[in-house]
């Protein structure tokens, strides 16, 4: 069985109550840097790791040196030209690039062109982005179904339980014999998926697997990580507490019956702007389907593999997980074509799905690692399979970094297959950042619904190419997708609720619009800016513009740009999970 055996390490950091949320922005801070952020210099908010490739935009016109200036003695310790000017054709920009990655030293820092234009003040230092990562796995936290938020894990967020979800009806689309219409069955916890207050198994999928790949492939980083959840303190990363408690949720989904997996636990219609408490409408499971098997199937198998060093916290979960992943697999096979669409009463998320082959070949290789089955690898067509940067409806990176990540122990030929295709496309992504105007490679086509989740997931996929083949510039492209999503990006924003200087005040987020705090929810990622405006008749003011990198809203109104889910949120944390553990070797 492919399975690397990590020996338990014991958290024993003590449970601390208080009011405050860890990581978040300071408010005077802000304040003081709001003048800066008018600079129209473009840089990661959050600042550097000291060996990391440190950028920053400047609009063209304006001088052609830069200089780096230590913000406690006013010195000048570093200075450069300005790169050539070029249009980015997604904002309509012309920008040159202030490369200082040479300077390691940490300290404070404000970038200067022509003697006047500066940068908000930002950190060079070591573990630049842990507070980050740990504020994107809280929360999770804070979108748990079925629980009260305490205020000592809470803060001001703290909040009675909602949707207890133990009284969930079986919806028509999904009745069998024996559970037929109206069968009441109980399938509490797992996470809000979004803004709303529904629970969905696809997207559920990617961004369990997304969590449970951070641990597997840094494991040391998160063992001792506290972050102050429920279970902080107990002999299990927190990490992998927050990710079971979804899991547990999900293992509800599948009927016993036959091992089919329901495709959402939902209302028949989207919640008004309320807290979880007062969201009391009547909730059901609707319809199984294929993809929802595929993805049970994919992270129940993953989830065996890493639970499996904590069976003692988890009695019988990793047998259990796998036995509930191979049923699913049978139910898949048996039902290989069962596409979902929202039934004529419901008219909640679809996350619909019509091409199902990637799916079959990410669970046929989460099953293979998992019990060393060759058969799984059989039923699929692995060297006709794509590697692009995945997303909720393609399992298309997913396979790859699993592969990835037990390479050494693979055959030669399935060994050299999955080396190939990370390589190929790491290579892809590095030739985009090299010809972008911004150095960012986000293209027209990547500023869809959720173009940060975009950014994240290709630098997630970067990072597993940097890892395999050790090229500088596969890291530094990774490092500019977080740098865009942290403020090196033409609205100004650090798209992460209170992390930086200027970050969205008013996401399309249940919680943080009802509970009367002006801060919204921290560590989540709007989901940023495209061009296509789907929410414009809604919305009481406009856009600031159509070009795709700036269509961009903080407005409760623009769950198109706006919105948060817990797919974005996964590979954020994979990414800064993965930052500071190379940057921590780099050191």
């Amino acid at each position: 069985m492919f399975h690397r055996r990590i020996g338990i390490g014991v958290v024993s950091l003590s449970l601390l109550a208080s009011l405050l949320i860890a990581c978040q922005s300071d408010p005077a801070n802000r304040a003081d840097q709001s003048a800066a952020l008018e600079s129209a210099i473009e840089i990661n908010q959050l600042g550097f790791a000291p060996t990391a490739h440190k950028e920053a935009l400047v609009p063209a016109g304006v001088g052609d040196r830069f200089e780096l200036v230590d913000v406690d003695t006013q010195r000048v310790v570093f200075s450069g030209t300005l790169s050539k000017a070029e249009r980015w054709p997604v904002s309509g920009q012309t920008v040159r690039r202030a490369d200082f990655s040479e300077y390691q030293r940490p300290g404070r820092y404000r970038l200067r062109v022509a003697g006047e234009l500066e940068s908000i003040v930002f950190p060079i230092e070591e573990g630049v982005y842990a507070g980050l990562n740990d504020a994107a796995v809280k929360a999770y936290y804070f979108n748990r179904a079925s629980t009260a938020l305490e205020q000592s894990h809470a803060g001001v967020y703290a909040r009675p339980a909602g949707h207890p979800d133990d009284q969930v009806m079986v919806h028509q689309s999904a009745a069998s014999e024996e559970r037929p219409e109206g069968t009441v069955i109980s399938s509490p916890k797992g996470w809000y998926d979004a803004g709303d207050y529904n629970k969905y198994i696809v997207n559920s999928g990617i961004s369990t697997y997304t969590l449970l790949a951070a641990y597997e492939h840094f494991p040391q980083y998160y063992r001792d990580r506290d972050l102050n959840i429920p279970e902080s303190g107990d002999s299990v990363p927190d990490l992998l507490d927050e990710a079971m408690w979804n899991l547990d949720w999900m293992l509800t989904m599948q009927d016993p019956n036959d091992g089919g997996v329901y495709h959402k636990l939902t209302t028949l219609r989207f919640a008004g702007k309320v807290m979880p408490e007062d969201a009391t409408a009547q909730r059901y499971v609707v319809q199984k389907g294929t993809s929802a098997a595929l993805n049970f199937a994919a992270v129940m198998a993953t989830a065996s593999r890493v639970y499996g060093d904590y069976s003692d916290a988890f009695p019988g979960f990793s047998e259990r997980a796998m036995a509930a992943a191979e049923l699913a697999w049978a139910w898949a096979q048996a039902h290989p074509d069962v596409t979902y669409r929202n039934p004529s009463d419901v008219a909640t998320g679809e996350y619909g799905d019509q091409t199902l082959t990637d799916e079959f070949v990410w669970a046929a290789v989460e099953l293979y690692l998992t019990s060393g089955d060759q058969v799984y690898l059989e039923s699929v067509d692995l060297a006709a399979a794509e590697v692009e940067v995945p997303s909720w409806g393609s399992a298309v990176g997913q396979p790859w970094l699993s592969l990835l990540h037990f390479s050494d122990e693979l055959p030669a030929e399935l060994k050299a297959l999955a080396e190939g295709k990370v390589t190929e496309l790491a290579n892809a992504l590095t030739q985009e950042w090299q010809q972008s105007a911004s150095g960012v490679p986000m293209r027209p086509q990547d500023f869809v619904w959720g173009s940060n989740g975009v950014a994240m997931n290709s630098a997630m996929m970067l990072l597993s190419g940097y890892q395999l083949t050790g090229d500088d510039r596969q890291l530094a492209a990774a490092q500019s997708l977080l740098d865009y999503v942290l403020g090196r990006n033409p609205t100004g924003f650090s798209y992460v609720t209170g992390e930086g200087v200027k970050t969205p005040m008013h996401i399309h987020h249940r919680p943080s619009a009802a509970d009367g705090i002006d801060e919204p929810v921290p560590g989540f990622l709007a989901g940023g800016p495209h061009s296509g405006q789907q929410d414009l008749d809604d919305c009481p003011v406009a856009y600031p513009s159509d070009q795709p990198a700036r269509s961009y809203l903080d407005h409760w109104c623009s769950y198109s740009t706006n919105e948060i889910t817990i797919n974005w949120n996964a590979p954020l944390v994979y990414v800064t999970g993965a930052l500071e553990v190379i940057y921590q070797q780099d050191h």
